[in-house]
């Protein structure tokens, strides 16, 4: 018997780079479901300016931050934008992942997000959006880092990361003139 309104919720998000806002809607999926999956997007991508990070140093991070109270899954891009089809493509991994399919659907409200499960079929989820209650984006806390402005980026970073600055910035650094990239 489930103790939670949900037994499985999933969450897909780059994290790149994870600041408070993605830690907040992780808050709120762990707070009504039992167990909550969180697949990294543009898994593949790394070294680029819009994605900096490898898979494994944002799997890193997020176990940092929540240890073992979410499981995390790498979701590679597979080109079809944000539509239905990415949408289905979530589903069958979260069916891969967790041989069920999520009871709820998490994510922050974005435009682009709003159809990723439409005509669907046989699809049950209920999906929570949650609100943008703290004003802050990947790209500015990308900004934090190159322009070394730890203390900006500390204040929308939780505590147990602080002592990744270093690793982090030098990560930031190193690509943000590569403005290739394969993700949508």
């Amino acid at each position: 018997m489930a103790n939670k309104p949900f037994e499985l919720g999933i969450i897909v998000g780059r994290f790149q780079t994870f600041h408070i806002g993605h830690e907040y809607i992780i808050d709120k999926a762990v707070a009504v479901c039992d167990k909550v999956g969180v697949f990294i997007g543009s898994s593949q991508e790394s070294g680029t300016q819009k994605n900096p990070y490898t898979y494994e140093t944002r799997r890193r991070i997020l176990e940092k931050v929540y240890g073992g109270s979410i499981e995390i899954y790498p979701l590679p891009d597979i080109g079809v934008g944000n539509n239905s089809a990415w949408g289905e493509y979530v589903l069958e991994n979260a069916n891969k992942c967790f041989a069920k399919a999520p009871d709820l659907l998490i994510s922050g409200k974005e435009e682009r997000r709003i159809d990723w499960f439409d005509g669907i079929e046989g699809i049950s989820s209920s999906e929570l959006y949650v609100p943008k209650i703290i004003d802050i984006s990947a790209t500015e806390m990308r900004d934090f880092l190159i322009s070394g402005d730890a203390e900006s980026w500390r204040k929308y970073t939780n505590k147990k990361l602080w002592d990744e600055y270093d690793a982090l910035r030098a990560e930031v650094v190193a690509s943000k003139d590569n403005l290739e990239t394969d993700s949508m």
